[in-house]
């Protein structure tokens, strides 16, 4: 079995693909780097004998993609605002990975109509779907500093919570959204009680980006109102690569949501805290740096959180994964009715990002399936992420169909 350590890591990954980001120019990039967005499967991949078998003892009504991004330019009158440097080919990493995020939902090509056509090629992708699945459309609240002033400038993007209200309330039969509020904003409270009023199933948080330390004072108030409401709080953990901000690194440390956690929140800590390494808080706050996922599973393993804390599975299969991590989640049983299906869309639309040869290589997948995912994957990435999922294995054990149904986590309400 094969290990990246973590300089293999960061020259693989480096911010979704910062080496093959840098190493390819747009216009010259080859096929394998480019998504074709092809439409429909052929019919002979959607009847599969393996994507039938993904979908056996799954209730399609209760399959909620609990993290899906939305994202855009703000040409369509949506309000999402992104860094000037992503716009800017002086800036060429930030510059590509604006392209590549964008050519993964297929809305590359689409002057003046970029965010539309992001919203447009998920509609398409649910039709491909079985009826009832749903996606948990992502809001993102801008950068605030310590005292709880707005950082526009300093925001890597801006998705406003009336964008994803809007986008989910246009297609209810297959979208939900979750809104994004920065705690230490004075009307964090009211504007959490307006979203939740308005259909809001959960908050999303990246704290590093957005200048939050999770076991700072400052979020008391709102962990109260989450814990109040039953909202439950989907926080990044460990490592973060893709979206860079006004906060500091170390804030998503995962020991650093024990706060939430002991304020009685529903925590799910996005991708296992599967990537980085964080300081082991528990030894002093200049205690030796372990892996994240390590503090990850200390966390899983204090009785008082057992059903308080749990954690998505979303980009856990990247390159950039080591996969003695990845078997790990995988083979402990005892975690699987704490996980919760997510794609982290439009990620698996990468191309590089994904390896399923690499998957089979390790006998974590049956080679047959390999041409099938990857024909998949340039007409669905969310179903790809999901077939891709269902038939993942480490040494018999597969993940269970409870992962996978997650409406239920998301539907809870307090008596």
């Amino acid at each position: 079995m094969r290990f990246h350590s973590p300089a293999r890591r960061r020259l693989l990954l480096g911010g979704v693909g910062a080496s093959v980001l840098a190493a390819a120019a747009w216009g010259a990039a080859r096929p394998w780097l480019v998504n074709p967005c092809r439409v429909a499967l052929p019919a002979d991949i959607a009847d599969h004998d393996l994507v039938r078998a993904a979908w056996e003892d799954l209730d399609p009504a209760r399959v909620w993609d609990c993290h899906v991004h939305l994202a855009g330019v703000g040409d369509g009158g949506s309000g999402i605002e992104i860094s000037p440097t992503m716009l800017s080919p002086l800036h060429p990493l930030e510059y590509l990975q604006r392209l590549f995020y964008l050519n993964a939902g297929c809305a590359h090509d689409a002057p003046g109509q970029v965010d539309q056509s992001y919203v447009a090629r998920l509609e398409n992708l649910m039709d491909g779907m079985p009826a009832g699945c749903k996606l948990l459309l992502f809001a993102f609240d801008h950068a605030h500093d310590g005292n709880g002033v707005v950082r526009p400038e300093a925001s890597a993007f801006h998705v406003p919570n009336a964008y994803a209200r809007q986008v989910a309330r246009a297609r209810p039969d297959i979208f939900e959204w979750v809104c994004s509020i920065h705690p230490y904003r004075d009307d964090a409270v009211a504007a959490l009680e307006a979203a939740v009023a308005s259909g809001a199933r959960a908050v999303k948080w990246l704290p590093p980006a957005m200048g939050i330390d999770p076991a700072a004072p400052q979020c008391d108030r709102f962990y109260a109102a989450l814990a109040r409401l039953d909202v439950p709080l989907i926080s990044h953990a460990g490592e973060e690569q893709a979206v860079h901000g006004i906060g500091r690194p170390e804030w998503g440390n995962p020991l650093r949501l024990r706060r939430a956690l002991e304020a009685g929140v529903r925590v799910v800590m996005a991708h296992c805290a599967s990537i980085g390494e964080d300081v082991d808080l528990d030894r002093g706050e200049h205690g030796p740096m372990v892996p994240s996922f390590d503090l990850f599973k200390r966390l899983m393993a204090v009785p008082e959180y057992e059903g308080r804390l749990f954690a998505d599975i979303s980009a856990i299969t990247l390159r950039n994964r080591d996969l003695g991590v990845v078997r790990e989640i995988l083979e402990s049983q005892r975690w699987h009715n704490r996980l919760l299906f997510g794609s982290d869309y439009p990620l698996p639309g990468i191309l590089p990002l994904i390896s399923p040869a690499q998957l089979a290589a390790e006998n974590m997948l049956e080679a047959e399936l390999v041409p099938v995912l990857e024909t998949i994957r340039e007409h669905n990435p969310i179903l790809f992420d999901l077939v891709l999922k269902r038939h993942l294995h480490s040494r018999g054990t597969r993940f269970a169909a409870s992962v996978f149904e997650t409406r239920d986590f998301f539907t809870r309400r307090p008596a």
